[in-house]
């Protein structure tokens, strides 16, 4: 008998080996993520695995810019994903706080943006010396959209702790980093901190920059962070009053409001990973990524980024790809984060979510596949209402032609289940009294059609 519960039915079987079948398929499908052991396996392309300048210009292209100093560099088309250009696109090298934009990939969508946190010694015991801070106060409550507003702005590294202290903890955060940048196929990536701070073994690459950028910029909430200018973040409390006090934070993009267009995204610098920059900036249409990392001197990482900008809008359509950005593995619900895009208080670049009313530019947007799953189960609600209203006013309709006199016995009944289930209908004063009612069309109609009957009656000729 136990023998026979375990068999399957032949449909079942069918059912199962089908399965079986079409995750063979998608397996053998799906594009697989590959390192960089070998040059033949080079994420994006095998010229991306080369070390000099990489370019293929075609008739009437332009020049490079001259003096470009960055160890390591890319310009890459975001709708696209073609890279236009790139010198030691893979090299590992350490990302300082460009590794932010990972960290807010990963985190930003779990928490909802008014979401208020109360900070604890414990989430600001284990900054790093010498950290970036925006200021964030011990025993104090926070929204999240100030936390983030710190991140991007002043790039707090107190602001991202206690963001991966609500993720469940450092450790457990940078567990899901790495998992994250391998869903996207950002093999140069190790993690060890979820702020970017110096840490051993800690790198990244302008390749895999450039793919947190283009893969963050998908978040409505995170393209309104990092193209926002200037906030009010939260303070301490005021002795005298007892209230909480307030000030002002500036992003420290050195090219945010300069450079036409620009949208973001972030920098950073450290001791050993000197200068780095990811930007994206819009132009007729057609919006660019670039990363530069480690160049000769500080400043000049936002002066080398700008030329490759312009160097890359001048040349479209005038070179051909040398590499392409890999695509994100992991499946994506939604483009924007929970809570929508987050509003910013001054100061959002052209064509960012800052306002909370912009939408994400068609590169970027998530693809629809089955429906809007909000509105699907209220749509199928009213289908089922109407469909069944209208089969029991048809059943209603021809009750009636066939017996007449029984009419008025059914109208009773009819108000009866109006008055029991207002809700099926309308109410007692809603359509369905006016539609099926005792007092309804149908009754109406019953009585003009009686009288008009005796009428024809009793004009028709009489015949001896």
């Amino acid at each position: 008998m136990q023998q026979k519960r375990q068999q399957k039915s032949p449909s079942a079987a069918r059912i199962a080996a089908a399965s079986a079948a079409s995750a063979l398929v998608l397996a053998a499908g799906a594009p697989a993520a590959t390192g960089q052991d070998s040059r033949s396996s080079t994420v994006g392309g095998e010229r991306l695995g080369r070390s000099d300048v990489q370019v293929a210009p075609l008739a009437g292209a332009p020049a490079l810019p001259g003096g470009l100093t960055g160890r390591s560099w890319l310009v890459a088309d975001a709708g696209t994903g073609e890279v236009l250009a790139a010198r030691n696109a893979h090299l590992p090298m350490p990302p300082a706080s460009t590794l932010k934009m990972l960290f807010a990939d990963t985190v930003m969508a779990k928490f909802d943006r008014s979401l208020q946190h109360q900070v604890t010694p414990a989430e600001l015991a284990d900054l790093g010396v010498g950290s970036s801070l925006v200021g964030v106060k011990e025993n104090l409550p926070y929204r999240v959209e100030d936390l983030w507003r710190g991140v991007f702005l002043s790039s707090g590294n107190d602001a991202v702790h206690v963001l991966a202290h609500m993720n469940g903890g450092v450790p457990q955060t940078v567990t899901e980093m790495q998992a994250r940048a391998r869903s996207l196929q950002a093999m140069d990536t190790k993690v060890a901190s979820p702020d970017g701070y110096d840490m051993d073994g800690q790198v990244s690459s302008a390749y895999d920059l450039t793919l947190f950028a283009r893969a963050g910029l998908r978040n409505a909430d995170f393209r309104s962070y990092c193209s926002t200018r200037t906030a009010r973040f939260p303070g301490g409390l005021d002795k005298a009053t007892g209230q909480r006090t307030t000030f002002d934070i500036a992003n420290t993009d050195r090219l945010l409001g300069k450079y036409p267009g620009l949208i973001g995204v972030k920098n950073g610098y450290t001791t050993n990973a000197g200068a780095t920059f990811t930007g994206a900036a819009e132009r007729d249409g057609r919006t660019l990524l670039v990363t530069v990392m480690h160049p000769e001197a500080q400043g000049k990482v936002y002066d080398e980024a700008a030329s490759l900008l312009d160097w890359g809008f001048a040349a479209a359509g005038k070179v051909q790809p040398v590499g392409q950005l890999a695509e994100d593995l992991a499946p994506q619900a939604t483009a924007g984060a929970t809570g929508g895009a987050a509003g910013s208080p001054s100061g959002g670049a052209p064509g960012a979510a800052g306002d909370g009313g912009a939408e994400l530019p068609p590169w970027s947007r998530t693809p629809v596949l089955h429906g809007n799953p909000v509105l699907a189960p209220a749509l199928w609600s009213g289908a089922v209402l109407a469909t069944g209203l209208a089969v029991w006013g048809a059943a209603r309709t021809v009750r009636r032609r066939r017996n007449p006199a029984g009419s008025s016995a059914s109208s009773a009944s009819s108000a009866s289940a109006v008055t029991t289930a207002p809700w099926l209908v309308g109410g007692p004063t809603g359509v369905g009294t006016m539609g099926i009612g005792s007092s309804g069309v149908g009754r109406r109609s019953h009585r003009r059609l009686s009288r008009r009957a005796r009428a024809l009656l009793r004009r028709r000729p009489r015949r001896g």
